[in-house]
């Protein structure tokens, strides 16, 4: 059976489609912004998000890390939600690398931040404080899509105390999709947006920053100075250019996926999972801690993959179709009806 991974969509593989389309693509060294297919990946993704110019590089982390050290100097400071990919999960590289001080704020369940909270966290003037430079929120956040009227809310704010405005755009297109709106709509009420080709759309490796020209020429720099000068990778810009062009509307594929995931697990006796939460590509299920780790096992030899936790995140993408989503659930029903005492009888059984 084809394997079903849940775990995240950066698991999903090249199709050959896409593997042709790196076969063939013209490179040159992208160091001397001589890439002819790098550039035009560049200015793809500058044009679809409505922004001057563009930057590729290798990870959403290495994106988010230059977007936020052109923005930010040493002793500045970004005010970000506590469960942001920036703050939580990028191993504190603004602090380490770039010498800028987050200033985290708890998130609200939609995944927003209460922009009073935003405005009491912004420094005044003064030496004994961090310089407050930057708001940066993430869309999608949890599989949440942040409304277009909160958006312009922030921007507002930010403006309005000379802050700038950084997307963690890793999922963008899900929330684009989500909305029906093109992905300038989104990005129009920020400076800088990074855009992950690894995730949802696909493509096996790489992610883009984008912004004014001047700003990205700065990034430019940032990538050399962080290791992430890259010669032909047009081989892999190629795969990111497939996946704009062939793998952004069916991302509506993924999210119906996960209504019926979510739907099919509902019920479930031992596990609770909100289907009305699901708005993108993510279902969470919550179950014991100690039934999560023998559900992973029993799932494991059946073929299929998860991450275990009290909160199990399960990540739809192009690589599960309808039919596994439906197997999945099958599986995840059979464990607890063969494991009705617990862990401890699930494991022995598995």
């Amino acid at each position: 059976m084809k394997p079903i991974d849940l775990r995240s969509d950066t698991v999903t593989l090249p199709s050959e489609a896409m593997r042709a389309a790196m076969a063939r693509a013209e490179v040159g060294d992208d160091v001397y912004g001589e890439d002819p297919t790098v550039n035009r990946l560049e200015a793809l993704v500058a044009e679809q998000l409505g922004k001057e110019a563009a930057l590729y590089v290798a990870t959403g982390t290495q994106s988010n890390l230059i977007g936020l050290m052109s923005h930010c100097e040493r002793g500045d400071e970004y005010i970000v939600g506590q469960q942001a990919h920036t703050y939580k999960y990028e191993g504190g590289g603004a602090a380490v690398l770039g010498s800028i001080q987050p200033q985290p704020l708890e998130n609200e369940p939609d995944g927003s931040l209460d922009l009073e909270r935003v405005a009491a966290a912004i420094k005044p003037n003064d030496p004994h404080f961090a310089r407050t430079r930057l708001l940066a929120l993430e869309n999608t956040i949890g599989g949440k899509v942040l409304p277009l009227d909160y958006l312009a809310q922030a921007e507002a704010l930010a403006r309005s105390r000379g802050l700038a405005m950084h997307l963690d755009g890793a999922r963008l297109f899900n929330a684009v999709v989500k909305l029906g709106v093109p992905a300038s709509r989104i990005a129009r009420h920020f400076d800088t947006v990074s855009v992950c080709l690894s995730k949802g759309l696909g493509a096996p490796v790489g992610s883009v920053l984008v912004g004014p020209a001047a700003l990205m020429e700065r990034a430019r720099r940032w990538r050399k100075v962080l290791g992430g000068g890259m010669r032909q990778a047009g081989l892999m810009a190629a795969a990111g250019i497939h996946a704009l062009e062939h793998n952004v509307q069916r991302l509506a594929d993924d999210h119906a996926n996960a209504r019926a995931l979510a739907e099919a697990l509902q019920g479930i006796p031992g596990l609770r999972v909100d289907p009305a939460a699901v708005q993108t590509n993510m279902v969470f299920m919550h179950l014991a801690p100690e039934q999560a780790e023998a559900l992973r096992h029993w799932l494991a030899e059946r073929g299929m993959r998860i991450n275990a936790g009290a909160v199990v995140r399960l990540v739809t993408h192009l690589d599960v179709d309808a039919a596994g989503v439906a197997a999945f659930a099958d599986a995840v029903r059979a464990f607890f009806e063969h494991a009705p005492q617990g862990a401890g009888r699930a494991a022995a059984l598995a």
